[in-house]
């Protein structure tokens, strides 16, 4: 059996997650940090989370963070393993089963590309709807055959939130949790204070444009579609929706892992 292990990294607009796995994409070690913002110590507490992995056979990068956290990444995987090979991973018009229907595919955000690949493989031969909270939400249209049809992007529900806050005078600036602990306690929809309010109204919203375009695609392909969702913030969407959906939250680091184990084989064959 081989050995061979994978890092793969998805660096998102709001943290950094990573996963150690086998050829097989089976996690070996995992976690998350966040963005450095010229922190010595938080790079510390990045590699001090290497320190007792074995060594991979080569890093695989997917980031939509900028480039400033691409060097970041660069420099701690230099500073564990300075010779690991590494590939920043971007859309390509195929890949791993995934036909891309951008007009241009090398524009569509790696993040969503591996999420793509990860849900395919996921939930073979169904067609899929994905849904991503992060700094944005993201949606992506999935067909059984591995075309993709095309995508929304919205911001996200905590974008949402602070837009209002930062562009009104009397409204609070809320972020992810205390929108948590205002929804907490609200008893029915339409809340009795501005926190409460402003947080239910971007999460309604978040849910209404998931739920219309779950019944749009259903209508538009005449046929049942899957619902996946991830993200930061799928616990309280979901809670939101009146529609079926499941729940996959490595969607991009799977996707990560089928790319690398392919690129292997290409090259051994």
């Amino acid at each position: 059996m081989s050995d061979t292990r994978y890092l793969l990294i998805d660096a998102g607009n709001s943290r950094i997650k990573w996963s150690l796995v086998d050829e097989d994409g089976a996690a070996l070690a995992n976690g998350a940090f966040e963005h450095a913002h010229h922190s010595s110590a938080a790079d510390d507490a990045a590699l001090e989370a290497w320190s007792d992995l074995a060594t991979p056979a080569s890093a695989w990068i997917s980031n939509v963070a900028g480039m400033p956290v691409q060097n970041r990444i660069q420099r701690l995987i230099d500073a564990r393993w300075a010779a690991l090979p590494r590939t920043v991973v971007r859309a390509k018009a195929e890949q791993c089963g995934v036909v891309n229907g951008y007009a241009e595919p090398s524009r569509l955000g790696s993040d969503r590309w591996c999420g793509m690949i990860g849900a395919r493989a996921a939930y073979p031969g169904e067609h899929l709807l994905v849904a991503t909270f992060g700094t944005a939400t993201t949606l992506e249209a999935l067909r059984a055959d591995g075309v993709f049809t095309g995508g929304l992007i919205a911001p996200g529900w905590s974008l949402m939130m602070a837009s209002l806050g930062s562009h009104t005078a009397q409204l609070p600036t809320l972020d992810a949790a205390s929108a948590r602990e205002a929804l907490n306690q609200t008893r029915g929809m339409f809340a009795t204070d501005t926190a409460a309010a402003l947080s239910a109204g971007c999460l309604l919203a978040q849910a209404s444009l998931i739920e219309r375009a779950w019944h749009d695609l259903k209508a538009d392909w005449q046929t049942d579609v899957r619902l996946v969702l991830g993200g930061g913030a799928a616990n309280e969407i979901a809670g939101a929706l009146g529609v079926p959906h499941i729940r996959h939250d490595s969607l991009v680091l799977s996707g990560l892992a089928l790319i690398a184990r392919d690129a292997t084989a290409r090259h051994s064959s």
